[in-house]
């Protein structure tokens, strides 16, 4: 056989040989981000704090939106443990803030009723939805006035945030802050910040009973004083 035919037929062997090496590696590079148990990794990693495996997985190609059986994503995972850098890492690679697992907690929610001030401000920053409620109809404002999150307070209260939202109990940030407060430092002070940024104080709960009442069955003798003032 002539030389030029078995060079020719040498170069067209290699040449149909290429793409199937390139299929292979690219289909393998398919199943990776599709593989749960990868994805399965990034929520562990999160929730753990492990921020080179984090981003190590990401950069594999891990599923920043897949969720668990309890539909904890790893942003979801990562607020519930306050891990905060972890959280900026999800996000700018373009983790929703707003999304919710199967008992309605999101991101954002998480940090209004555990108090984690970073964490909400990175949501915030990130588009947060003031609006988004709780599996108790309830905002994060009210959740942050239940547990006397003064600092959270503070900072929903920048946002247009509806201070006067009721839940399904029949209850405001302002009732919660009073009737699953302690009547201590931090409940009178949400108090009075929930006032003084014009919270209904007349608003009573689905019973009748107002803000006013509720603090005076209780004893709650200055957060009756800031009530008072606020009628006059």
């Amino acid at each position: 056989m002539p030389k030029t035919i078995i060079a020719i037929i040498l170069i067209l062997f290699v040449t149909a040989c290429e793409p199937t090496g390139k299929l292979n590696s690219n289909t393998q590079s398919i199943q990776d981000e599709n593989n749960p148990e990868v994805n399965m990794s990034l929520i562990t990693a999160a929730q753990q704090g492990e921020t080179e495996t984090v981003t190590r997985l990401l950069e594999q190609g891990a599923d920043i939106h897949a969720a668990n059986e309890r539909g904890v994503t790893a942003l979801i995972a990562a607020a519930y443990q306050n891990q905060v850098e972890i959280a900026e890492i999800l996000i700018d690679a373009g983790a929703d803030v707003n999304l919710q697992d199967v008992t309605q907690q999101s991101a954002y929610l998480i940090s209004t009723s555990d108090g984690f001030l970073e964490l909400l401000q990175l949501t915030l920053e990130a588009g947060a939805d003031v609006t988004s409620l709780d599996s108790y109809n309830g905002t994060g404002l009210i959740r942050a006035a239940d547990r006397g999150h003064v600092e959270i307070i503070k900072e929903l209260l920048k946002t247009e945030i509806n201070i006067d939202h009721i839940n399904n109990l029949g209850w405001t940030a302002l009732l919660e802050a009073i009737i699953l407060g302690d009547g201590g430092l931090r409940h009178t002070e949400v108090v009075r910040l929930l006032v003084e940024a014009g919270a209904d104080i007349n608003l009573a709960d689905s019973t009748g009973v107002t803000p006013l009442e509720h603090a005076r069955q209780r004893g709650f003798e200055e957060i009756v004083n800031i009530l008072e003032k606020g009628n006059q």
